[in-house]
């Protein structure tokens, strides 16, 4: 095989591709400075030159977009049946895929079912009613939106709840905020409400309690969320090692954005070989808020001793003006790891500053630039080159107005995703429910849908009675419809004339046919 993957790579661009597989490497890419092909071509040069076997690769990316990018990419350069042996995904997928083929290892059923965001937020907004009357008698004002954040936050260091309860009562045995809290605070990884939060001994107790009966109610739904893909997966392969002797190289994009969980991960993943490559820019870290840790660079170099930097510095994207006005502003991080950008386009415009008194000049701006610039470019400029950025869908309402006023067509990308949808999500109930009749969520879901007036306070019944019987809510409309359960009060088994043979049906269908196409809440990570 030719190598025509190392034609036209720049000098430190070659240098990354090539660089030796059993010397830990950072790639410190800057933007624009074609860290994708490098990633991508460095696959290749394992796999052609250093022979080694694609189904020994692990790939790890950020989003799905990125791995697709990467999957079409590598197609071209090495085939497509050898791009599909290749571990590549994001750590999400990761996990799930290795949990599903060894979750009975740590007692876990290979059908679980994931549990998304909204899911988990209604089951904390459940478990906190319990807790209603202790933070209204303190004056503490705590939503499922901050419980969940808070666990999902300790989730992300690889915290059990368990280990979050150990630092609570610690912290109120000794009178002084721990060090978890000083931790938050200082990486400003909450918010000012969240801060204050964190320094009431109450408030904490509660997270704690909630989070070790949230963890309670999944393990009974058979379930895990997606801050539980990654615990458990390091659970895996930490306690497991031979789950990971297949890997002989793993390659991470958009390191800096990785927490704690993800980078114990990698660590574990590469424990059989000690062979990992990186591609990261400590400039573009943004994610700290979602608990990501740009520090992972420095463990690196400390957990992989030999470990070499490799910068991209040129820059194939952006205008010269543009680069200059970037790196005047990430210069002022004096902390910041020293590297440059070198523009290969020439200056351009420059980038403008534009400051107005109040958001309806700012938006009648924004419309008379564009209509300016259109007909000073005499029609080179089209009303389709032009797009504003926005930080929020809701911000867009007074520049619509403005647009519109100047007779500027446009449109708001963005809405709803597609797994967001409320008649997806309802199907996907459908399927998760068939496969796991003890996954509340799903059950409570479309026990409804469409309407046939079963209200909340006989769902509340099912449960309780599911509950009690050790059953699924599944298996206990079924044996009600079917007479081998006395009905509840009021009367529910006329209503379920129109749920349980269907739901009968589709079971006797996935028994019978093992479908091998994975559902989309895998995938989608």
């Amino acid at each position: 095989m030719s190598e025509a993957y190392l034609r036209n790579l720049n000098r430190a661009q070659l240098q990354a591709v090539q660089h030796p597989p059993d010397i830990p490497l950072q790639i410190l890419a800057g933007p624009g400075s074609g860290k994708t092909r490098v990633l991508t071509s460095r696959i290749a040069h394992l796999i052609f030159h250093y022979r080694v076997a694609p189904q020994a690769i692990c790939a790890v990316t950020f989003t799905n977009k990125a791995a697709n990018e990467m999957r079409a990419r590598l197609e071209g350069l090495v085939g497509v049946h050898e791009t599909g042996r290749i571990r590549m995904g994001t750590f999400h997928a990761l996990c799930a895929s290795f949990l599903r083929r060894h979750g009975r290892l740590l007692n876990l059923e290979t059908n679980f079912t994931i549990c998304d965001a909204d899911e988990s937020k209604k089951i904390v907004k459940k478990l906190l009613e319990d807790h209603l009357r202790l933070l209204a008698d303190k004056n503490i004002s705590l939503t499922e939106g901050t419980v969940t954040s808070m666990i999902s936050q300790a989730k992300a260091r690889g915290e059990t709840a368990d280990d979050y309860q150990s630092r609570c009562l610690q912290r109120k045995s000794n009178g002084s905020r721990n060090r978890l809290h000083s931790r938050l605070h200082d990486e400003g990884d909450s918010d000012e409400g969240e801060s204050q939060l964190l320094q009431d001994t109450t408030a904490l107790a509660v997270i704690a309690e909630v989070y070790k009966d949230y963890e309670c109610k999944l393990r009974e739904s058979s379930s895990l969320d997606f801050d539980d893909l990654l615990l458990f997966g390091v659970r895996l392969f930490t306690t497991y090692p031979t789950v990971g002797e297949w890997c002989r190289h793993v390659l991470v994009d958009e390191f800096q954005d990785t927490n704690t969980i993800q980078y114990q991960l990698m660590r574990r993943i590469a424990a059989a070989s000690g062979c990992v490559t990186i591609v990261g820019d400590p400039d573009q870290s943004i994610y700290g808020w979602r608990s990501a840790e740009v520090k992972n660079l420095k463990k690196m170099q400390r957990d992989f001793p030999k470990t070499q930097q490799i910068l991209l510095e040129q820059n194939y994207r952006s205008t010269a003006s543009i680069l200059r006005a970037s790196m005047a502003i990430v210069a002022q991080d004096k902390k910041r790891v020293a590297k440059a950008l070198q523009a290969t386009h020439p200056a351009g415009p420059r980038p403008v500053l534009q400051l107005h008194y109040n958001e309806h000049q700012e938006a009648a701006f924004i419309a008379g630039e564009i209509k300016r610039l259109v007909a000073a470019t005499g029609g080179m400029l089209g009303w389709g080159d032009f797009v504003v950025l926005l930080r929020f869908n809701a911000l867009s309402r007074l520049i619509e107005s403005a647009l519109q006023r100047e007779g500027i067509p446009n449109r708001i990308l963005g809405g709803h995703k597609f797994f967001e949808r409320l008649e997806v999500k309802d199907l996907l109930a459908y399927l998760q429910l068939i496969d796991n009749p003890h996954f509340v969520p799903a059950f409570s879901r479309v026990i409804n849908v469409p309407a046939r007036g079963i209200g909340e306070k006989t769902i509340a019944e099912i449960l309780s009675t599911a509950e009690r019987l050790k059953l699924s809510p599944l298996d206990v409309v079924m044996r009600i419809y079917e007479g081998t359960l006395p009905d509840i009060k009021p009367n529910v088994k006329r209503k379920l004339a129109t749920f349980v043979p269907p739901m009968q049906q589709l079971q006797k269908l996935a028994r019978e046919v093992r479908c091998t196409v994975h559902l989309p809440n895998v995938d989608r990570f």
